[in-house]
């Protein structure tokens, strides 16, 4: 009875491993599907709803974002390769909306804005960089 029970749980954790294991899926520079090789970027398995991180090829947060039934939803955020803050705004039902930033490596803001249903809306504000 013993040996029957063990051999259950032994297959159990054998298809919990392989359901969540996932995909790597290495992108080229227009986040489209190629090599390693080739590779940019890349990303784990093909979600459809939650978060999505997309990661460069040193392993470092490349973008992250929400899905809902498939489109992005809710807040954004981009990196450089070495970690810093590039981009911060939100999306709604697939397209940017609301007050978007852009921002030197440095963490000071290159350029601010807001997008209404995708367009670029009133005045969007440029800073120099003054080193």
């Amino acid at each position: 009875m013993k040996k029957s029970a063990f051999v259950i749980l032994i297959f159990i954790g054998f298809l919990s491993v392989t359901i969540n294991a996932q995909e790597t899926i290495w992108l080229n520079k227009d986040l489209k599907k190629t090599t390693k090789n080739n590779a940019l970027y890349y990303k784990i398995g093909k979600k459809t709803e939650g978060e999505v991180s997309y990661f460069y090829k040193n392993k470092s947060i490349f973008k992250k974002y929400f899905l809902i039934a498939g489109k992005a939803e809710g807040k954004y955020a981009e990196y450089y390769d070495s970690g810093e803050l590039k981009v911060a705004g939100k999306y709604k039902n697939d397209v940017k909306d609301g007050n978007w930033k852009v921002y030197y490596k440095t963490g000071k803001i290159k350029k601010k804005g807001r997008y209404n249903k995708g367009d670029k809306v009133g005045i969007w504000k440029v800073f120099y960089k003054n080193d």
